[in-house]
């Protein structure tokens, strides 16, 4: 993995997404502060001094057999049961979102994908020392952001089976979804099942 570090950045996507021509692959473009981060669905990811954004891509042939929407899912809870391993109790709320369940759910973190050239790209956020408002959270463990990044691509490199992801997620995804107001069922390609109806998620 090549990892690429700046200490204040606009976006560590959009960076990645210019200059992903001219870096060898797979690539990793990470930051403690960013200024002007991407949300999903055109929303702005704010960021603050101290927290963690990174974007990495890998050829897409790289994963095998994970439906092109549902990398958010994929790349999600691959991300969020690292952060499990080192004792947090984030969840992922479908189709992309890091949150805490505790009087009240707080998002914490958040993942984008792009594709481009047949390359796979991940943008994800996480709060991991502190919230940029009342309206989200913060990681609820203390960690250093390159330790977070070492074993989430120690995760990444094995290559999860993509059924095996969805398989796991779906339990967790069975006892969240009243909480986060989610009605559906979770389709085996990551899809939410609606009234007979699919609904994929948005990069």
């Amino acid at each position: 993995m090549n990892i690429i570090y700046f200490e204040r950045i606009n976006s560590t996507q959009k960076v990645l997404l210019e200059k992903l021509d001219k870096y060898k692959l797979p690539v990793c473009v990470w930051s403690d502060y960013q200024v002007d981060g991407i949300g999903s669905r055109g929303n702005k990811w704010i960021g603050k001094k101290g927290n963690l954004f990174f974007s990495f891509a890998y050829p897409l042939n790289f994963f095998e057999n994970v439906p092109l929407q549902s990398f958010s899912i994929y790349f999600g809870w691959i991300f969020k049961k690292t952060l499990n391993d080192f004792g947090s109790c984030a969840v992922l709320k479908w189709p992309n979102d890091i949150y805490l369940i505790s009087k009240k759910p707080l998002k914490i973190g958040g993942v984008i994908t792009n594709l481009k050239k047949e390359v796979i790209v991940c943008g994800i956020g996480l709060n991991t020392k502190f919230s940029p408002s009342e309206e989200f959270g913060c990681l609820d463990i203390e960690i250093k952001n390159d330790k977070i990044l070492q074993n989430f691509f120690i995760r990444l490199e094995q290559k999860p089976k993509f059924d095996k992801v969805i398989e796991e997620y779906k339990k967790e995804f069975e006892k969240t979804k009243k909480i986060f107001g989610i009605d559906g069922e979770l389709d085996k390609d990551g899809a939410l099942m609606k009234n007979g109806k699919k609904v994929y998620s948005r990069r």
